[in-house]
């Protein structure tokens, strides 16, 4: 069974082929990041556009690195929420009509789902149940996982996302978009002790984040230097910075290890790049004598792959879209169902 996966939610474009005994066969991967650059962030519009202009030349790619025709595909799956509604519209007009023309079943695939199944396109995957950390530019948050589709989110940003904190952080420190990876590799020019950044919500006895504070703390210590930063002084904010996201997150997840007594951890979303992440979450497992997955740094980030897997699974389940053209660029992961007739 074989499922062409279509990523259009914001600013990268995926097309991917997923075959349920082959595994992966071929993924296409365009990013808007130069074009977006000379504007700080994402424009909307011109996401859209970027969208329109390539998705059909990366099928054809896709198609063509799997040695694959539209009559060996079983389902067109894409991304059908949560993203922007234009770039999501893109996607699934272009997957809709794809499947129809070639009398396949279109199916709508949940963006955070895909993140969240991301580890299992790797040798090394989870079993489950297992414990997830989605952390992205837009979602923060810790899931309970009893099986593919069982998910219970016992955690969450209240404000700002942990990647949108380390976004806008960087452009108070004049780092050019995109923002967290560059802070990222600017901390690790920083000192540990100069700066010491708080723990917002570290104490609390719930699972819940709390980030808007910590970007708010950081902006007043860049103003009392009244706009001259030097650049090691620029490096030491990011580092505690990024000390106190990473820190913040690794009190929340070993919290929650321990209330859920799992000891499989998995880790995805845009952050879980993060080196510095991956470095104490690492160490807090062997600690716990547990384990912790991630999708390769590749799939980190919107791809197609992660939705034409997660697209196989919901096809197996029944899911599929009928002719109207629907996106939900609000679509929370825990109203997914397990094995329904999913109709979006």
């Amino acid at each position: 069974m074989r499922v062409l996966g279509i990523e259009s939610s914001c600013d990268e474009t995926g097309v991917a082929i997923y075959d349920d005994k082959l595994g992966l066969l071929s993924h296409a991967l365009y990013s808007q990041i130069k074009m977006h650059a000379q504007y700080g962030g994402v424009v909307p519009e011109l996401a859209s556009r970027d969208h329109i202009r390539v998705i059909i030349s990366l099928i054809r790619e896709a198609l063509k690195e799997a040695n694959c025709t539209k009559d060996e595909i079983d389902a067109v799956a894409y991304t059908s929420g949560p993203g922007l509604i234009g770039a999501l519209m893109v996607g699934a007009t272009v997957a809709r009509s794809v499947a129809y023309a070639w009398h396949k079943i279109a199916v709508p695939v949940n963006h955070m789902e895909g993140h969240l199944l991301a580890p299992m396109l790797e040798e090394d995957k989870p079993e489950f149940p297992f414990l997830a950390l989605l952390v992205s530019g837009g979602h923060t948050m810790i899931i309970e996982v009893k099986a593919p589709g069982d998910y219970h989110i016992i955690g969450q940003s209240v404000d700002d996302a942990a990647g949108e904190a380390f976004d806008k952080t960087a452009k108070l420190l004049g780092i050019e978009y995109p923002g967290g990876p560059l802070l990222s590799k600017l901390a690790k020019k920083g000192s540990a002790s100069r700066f010491t950044f708080p723990r917002p919500m570290a104490d609390s006895k719930n699972l819940d984040f709390s980030f808007s504070g910590l970007k708010t703390f950081a902006a007043n210590t860049i103003a009392k230097f009244e706009g001259n930063l030097d650049e090691q002084t620029k490096a030491d904010i990011a580092r505690a910075f990024e000390d106190a996201v990473v820190d913040i997150l690794r009190i929340k997840v070993k919290k929650a290890l321990k209330q859920t007594k799992l000891n499989r951890l998995v880790i995805a979303g845009g952050v879980s790049a993060n080196e510095t992440l991956r470095t104490q979450m690492a160490k807090l497992m062997t600690s716990l004598n547990g384990k912790v997955y991630y999708p390769r740094i590749s799939f980190c980030t919107d791809n197609g792959a992660m939705i034409a897997y997660a697209g196989l699974f919901r096809y197996k389940c029944g899911a599929h879209s009928d002719l109207a053209i629907n996106v939900l660029p609000r679509w929370p992961l825990d109203t997914l169902c397990s094995s329904n007739n999913t109709n979006v």
